[in-house]
């Protein structure tokens, strides 16, 4: 089975940048989509979900930063990384850009490595949230299941002490619970049982 590749919307009002942006995407082995204006932008990234936008910040009408700002808001589009590039060079601009949501700020001219280093970067940290988030929804899941243990597992009505596994094998709750939960167990004496022994005549 052939892995999809990773789909990169560019979106630039300059002609020769999406020129340039799409020939060495695209030899670098990602679907590149092109966009020149933020609200064509915007409908577009909702019906596709790129895995990564590389935004202009100086488009006529929608500007980069609102554009960036209303794919946060919107629940379909607000996890899609984001990289801004401009020709301002004001650490102001890139602090608005930031606060406006994106995960990265590239300066004009373009130099196609660094683009390519950061969607790099960005795609491999999207990935590994993704991954955490399966994982913590794996072990979500699992923790549930062991909560209704005692609900489904038949345990022995005279001692209470051994239950039967999944194959009809009877033993005790303890290894059950190291064998099936990952636990482990330290020893100690209940306030019930320590009073009994000290109760009981020498």
């Amino acid at each position: 089975m052939t892995e999809s590749l990773d789909t990169i919307l560019v979106v630039d009002d300059y002609p020769a940048n999406l020129g340039v942006l799409f020939t060495g995407l695209k030899h670098a082995g990602y679907r590149v989509l092109l966009n020149e204006r933020g609200d064509v932008a915007l409908q577009t990234a909702v019906e596709v979900l790129p895995d990564l936008i590389v935004l202009d910040v100086m488009m006529p009408g929608v500007d980069g930063f609102e554009t960036c700002r209303r794919l946060k808001a919107d629940p379909r589009t607000k996890d899609i990384p984001v990289i801004l590039m401009t020709a301002l060079t004001d650490p102001v601009d890139e602090v608005v850009g930031l606060q406006a949501g994106a995960v990265d700020y590239i300066t004009k001219p373009i130099n196609v490595a660094v683009v390519l280093a950061r969607i790099n970067t960005h795609l491999t940290l999207r990935k590994l949230h993704r991954d955490l988030e399966r994982k913590h929804a794996a072990l979500a899941e699992a923790l549930a299941t062991i909560k209704t243990l005692s609900g489904i597992i038949p345990i022995c009505a005279w001692c209470g002490n051994n239950i039967r596994d999944e194959q009809g094998n009877w033993m005790s709750v303890t290894t059950y619970l190291e064998t099936h939960a990952n636990v482990s167990f330290s020893h100690t004496i209940c306030p019930t049982c320590y009073e009994r022994v000290m109760n009981e005549p020498l």
